[in-house]
């Protein structure tokens, strides 16, 4: 097993990609999709009956699905259920987290690792307009002179000059093979345009704008065959010049100090073989650019050629169409005609859109469907005691108004009885439960039901600060409690 393999089934359970293929594929995306997109507007998680309507809504777009594959969502009866089958085969596989909260409240988190892979499908899906942005032209300029080693440019740093010269050769060719990714793409649309509209939108409003502009033309006036040649013979030379090799040696060594002078050297010249492996890839891919783009330019012809020939022929329909209303209907509204029983051509709607595309309807707001609270099965003894515990230390860590009575009724002194807080603190303040006692004593003191009373030195001497006492990690304004 190789290295990343190895890693990367340690970071993801095995399911982690299963849920990208088979018949349910499209399904289990679109959740996805829908998941992330608002738990990334929400920092405290998402509602897991909300997670479940989203998911809910995203069934019964893909209806035509749930039909086969899974097994569980197959056996489901409803959307909703069909809804939970998918989000806990997203949660088993690793997509998402649940957390159960102390109020019962059942939040899901997106997993980090699916926020990194949806945003990594996400470029697939929509790809980034293609760029040439003459990294290459750079190395050919850095690296050869007329034919010969470029000395001013090599001779301060030459191992940093060449390292970025990989590095910018590395991001030159995936320039490259973007352009021919997006010239395919552009072809591919080309042969699906169904009007002359798109066909002529797609080859000067899209394609010659984003391609033949900023990339083609560009690629075609670097003169990339002359210089690469020149670039090839600058490379060879620099193997020979010993005072560069030398010095590039040297920086290798300074950076790791546990080389020896034969391996740094070794390393030098696969760096060197790297960069004239990576000059020879050029060529070929700026040849099959050529090629791409004058196919595209072909189809392109071919295609208008076809729809003016269809749209011809839909034109003539049309124009049947009318001369048979002014034949028989001289003189009528077309609201009068009615059904007659006239021999009409047959008229095909072959375009029809919105005039504020999709983003113009209303989208409609989560769904709560109301439900009957469904009964829990084959409890567990051990678990229903646990939660019966967990639910006494809640209530009674929970900062109630009764708690702060019963901390005052304890307190020496019977109604109308004035304690200070100093003195409380010092006598009666002796661990964080009874700082809770104090702080309830606090939040409640204005509360109907509240036996006492609260009073600030500070606002009967309008001071702008008042004195403070320390106990334990907190400090507490002095403050007079009055018993009722």
């Amino acid at each position: 097993m190789s290295l990343l393999a190895a890693q990367l089934y340690r970071e993801v359970r095995p399911d982690f990609f299963r849920v990208l293929s088979g018949p349910l594929a499209k399904l289990y995306v679109s959740a996805l999709d829908a998941l992330e997109q608002e738990a990334s507007q929400r920092d405290q998680g998402l509602d897991r009956a909300d997670a479940l309507e989203l998911v809910e809504q995203v069934v019964e777009q893909h209806a035509e699905l749930t039909a086969t594959g899974d097994e569980s969502v197959a056996a489901a009866t409803n959307n909703r259920e069909r809804a939970r089958a998918v989000l806990d085969t997203l949660r088993a596989a690793g997509w998402l987290l649940e957390e159960e909260r102390s109020d019962w409240q059942k939040l899901v988190f997106f997993d980090p690792n699916g926020i990194v892979l949806m945003q990594a499908l996400r470029r697939i899906a929509f790809p980034a307009a293609a760029v040439f942005s003459d990294k290459l032209v750079n190395v050919c300029a850095t690296l050869s002179q007329g034919g010969e080693v470029n000395l001013n440019a090599l001779q301060e740093n030459p191992w940093a000059q060449v390292e970025t010269c990989a590095a910018n050769l590395q991001a030159g060719l995936a320039e490259l093979r973007g352009v021919q990714k997006s010239i395919e793409r552009h072809t591919k649309q080309q042969l699906e345009a169904s009007t002359l509209k798109e066909n002529l939108a797609l080859l000067y409003d899209q394609f010659a704008e984003r391609i033949g502009r900023a990339c083609y033309a560009q690629l075609v006036h670097s003169r990339l065959p002359t210089k690469l040649s020149e670039t090839h013979r600058a490379l060879e030379s620099l193997l020979c010049h010993a005072g560069l090799m030398t010095s590039m040696q040297s920086e290798v060594m300074r950076r790791d100090p546990g080389l020896s002078a034969e391996a740094a050297m070794s390393r030098v010249r696969l760096r060197l073989n790297d960069l004239e492996e990576m000059l020879r890839q050029v060529e070929p891919l700026a040849d099959t650019i050529d090629r791409r783009t004058a196919e595209f330019t072909r189809r392109s012809q071919a295609r208008f050629r076809y729809l003016q020939e269809t749209a011809s022929e839909n034109r003539g329909r049309v124009q049947e169409f009318f001369e048979i209303l002014n034949r028989h209907f001289r003189g009528w509204r077309v609201s009068e005609i009615g059904a007659l029983d006239v021999d009409f051509p047959t008229l095909n709607l072959y375009d029809a859109r919105l005039f504020g595309g999709l983003e113009s309807l209303y989208t409609p707001r989560l769904r709560r469907s109301a439900g009957e609270i469904e009964a829990l099965e084959d409890v567990d003894p051990s678990g229903v005691d646990r939660a019966l515990m967990q639910l006494e230390s809640n209530l009674r860590d929970s900062l109630t108004v009764s708690r702060a009575n019963q901390f005052v009724a304890a307190l020496p002194g019977g109604p109308g009885a004035v304690l200070s807080s100093n003195d409380v603190l010092r006598e009666h303040v002796h661990n964080d439960e009874d700082v809770a006692h104090l702080i309830a004593c606090l939040l409640h003191s204005h509360s109907a039901d509240a036996r006492f009373e609260v009073r600030l030195p500070r606002q009967e001497t309008d001071a702008e600060e008042g004195e403070f006492d320390a106990k334990l990690q907190y400090r507490i304004e002095r403050f007079l409690l009055v018993k009722k």
